[in-house]
C-alpha cells in the first residue's frame, strides 16, 4: 500500500477483516519512495508513487514462484527500500467530484514533486527544456540514494496521465544522459503511463537499485494489462 493516511487506515481494516472473517494471513508493506516530501497534509512521511508499480511486479513475480508470504513481503521491502522516485506536472488534475483544477498553474511554470492523487509538489519554477526538467528530478533521486556500482538500476519514466509517449521517451533520453554522467548503469528500462493522476500532464522518474534476484524477478514473464512480456 501507498503511504497516504487513507490507504494506510483502509488496508489496514482490511487486512483485520480477512484474517477475522476468512483466517487468511495479510502482511502490509508501505510503499514511500517519493523523494519530494518527508512529510505534507497527505501522509505521514515520504508517499508512496513509482516504486508502487515495480513492488507489484517483482513481488508477484516472486509469488509465482510459489514462495511462502514472508518471502513475497521480503521482496517488496527490499524493492521499496531500494528504490527512490520524483515527479512533475504541467498541469493540474481535474478531479470529477469538484470539476475544477486541484492546483492553479500558470502555462509558463511547471510544479516540481507532485504526487499520483493531484497533490501540488514542493515549488515551481519557470517552465524549462526537457534537458532541465530532467536534471531536477534526477539530481534529489541521486542526492537521496547511491545508485552506482552493483548490478545496475532500473530506470522507470512514468506518465502522469495525459503526457504522450513520445514526450515521454524523449524524457527518458534526457534521464538516460544524466544517469551515464553520474556513472550509473541503466540495465532495464520502463517508459509508459503505469501510475498516473486522471488527466495531469507531467511525469515522474523512477530508480531502482538491482540485484541479481530483482533482475530475475524483473524478467520473470508476466501477462497483465499493463504489462506482458516473456509469453
Amino acid at each position: 500500500m501507498k503511504n497516504y493516511t487513507g490507504d494506510v487506515m483502509n488496508f489496514e481494516m482490511a487486512a483485520e477483516m480477512a484474517a477475522a472473517d476468512t483466517g487468511v494471513e495479510v502482511v502490509s508493506v508501505v510503499t514511500d519512495d517519493d523523494v519530494a516530501v518527508q512529510d505534507s497534509l497527505y501522509t505521514a512521511g515520504r508517499r508512496g508513487v513509482g516504486v508502487t508499480v515495480l513492488v507489484e511486479k517483482l513481488a508477484g513475480a516472486a509469488a509465482e514462484e510459489g514462495r511462502n508470504l514472508a518471502d513475497v513481503a521480503e521482496v517488496a521491502k527490499r524493492v521499496n527500500g531500494n528504490g527512490r522516485s520524483m515527479g512533475m506536472a504541467l498541469t493540474s488534475c481535474v478531479v470529477p467530484a469538484a470539476g475544477r483544477p486541484t492546483f492553479d498553474l500558470p502555462e509558463n511554470e511547471i510544479e516540481i514533486g507532485i504526487g499520483i492523487h493531484g497533490e501540488p509538489g514542493r515549488r515551481r519554477v519557470p517552465l524549462v527544456p526537457a534537458a532541465q526538467v530532467a536534471e531536477l528530478l534526477v539530481e534529489p533521486i541521486l542526492t537521496d540514494l547511491d545508485f552506482k556500482g552493483g548490478d545496475g538500476v532500473l530506470a522507470f519514466v512514468n506518465g502522469m496521465g495525459a503526457t504522450p509517449m513520445l514526450e515521454l521517451y524523449l524524457m527518458y533520453n534526457e534521464v538516460a544522459k544524466i544517469l551515464d554522467k553520474a556513472g550509473v548503469t541503466v540495465v532495464r528500462s520502463l517508459v509508459g503511463p503505469y501510475i498516473t493522476s486522471l488527466d495531469m500532464a507531467g511525469c515522474s522518474v523512477t530508480l531502482l537499485k538491482l540485484d541479481d534476484e530483482l533482475l530475475r524477478l524483473w524478467d520473470a514473464p508476466v501477462r497483465t494489462p499493463g504489462l506482458r512480456w516473456g509469453i
